[in-house]
């Protein structure tokens, strides 16, 4: 009996890394890229269209940010594995996007074979995390170690965080996160209070240095 391929959706705005990984990951012959997305939007639509084995997603896309996707993908498909590609540093998001569900992270920097690996374990219902990641977790597990302050955010705070601090609008983010404004307000003044910071332009340098957004 031929055991079926993993069926793997790849979401990414760049087309040459859509093209490259669809070959990286089709040579692997137990593997078959059977769709492709380069927005938010689109990777909603074939989601909710059909069945995905694992889906490959990007940090940073143009009209919404990986998390966000993946917080509307597992209302559609909750069985589905998600596997973070992206430039982002592991340093930085890792840990939030394994806290939010996330099945594996990894950076672009990762070998071929790597790859490959984390997609098998990941669809066989592990999770995948490099070793540097995985340091990062047992450093959390120690209390007496100080975290950067954005860790200390809710899921919700941060993301109203990450996109205050890349330039939208309280009525851009109450849009994309489907909140009211005020509703946006009040997130904004607990992440300034917790962060110890004053304004949005204080927030975008806090981000800038931490290599949160660029």
């Amino acid at each position: 009996m031929i055991q079926d391929k993993i069926r793997v959706l790849i979401v990414d705005d760049h087309p040459v890394v859509r093209r490259g990984l669809r070959q990286l990951l089709e040579e692997a012959g137990d593997i078959e890229v059977g769709g492709e997305a380069g927005s938010a939007a689109d990777a909603l639509d074939q989601v909710r269209r059909s069945r995905w084995d694992v889906l490959v997603l990007d940090l940073d896309l143009p009209d919404r940010s990986g998390l966000e996707v993946m917080r509307d993908v597992k209302l559609a498909q909750s069985d589905l594995p998600i596997l973070f590609l992206t430039v982002a540093s592991e340093d930085q998001f890792a840990i939030r996007a394994l806290r939010a569900g996330a099945a594996g992270y990894m950076t672009k920097k990762t070998a071929p074979a790597e790859l490959v690996d984390a997609i098998r374990k990941v669809v066989s219902g592990g999770r995948y995390v490099t070793p540097a990641v995985a340091e990062r977790i047992a450093l959390h597990l120690d209390k007496d170690v100080e975290n950067p302050a954005h860790e200390s955010l809710s899921h919700r705070e941060y993301e109203v965080f990450h996109m205050l601090a890349s330039g939208r609008t309280a009525t851009q983010v109450a849009e994309s996160l489907h909140l009211s404004v005020k509703t946006v307000s009040t997130y904004r003044s607990r992440v300034l209070e917790k962060m110890g910071l004053r304004t949005n332009a204080e927030l975008t340098v806090y981000a800038v240095r931490n290599g949160i957004v660029s």
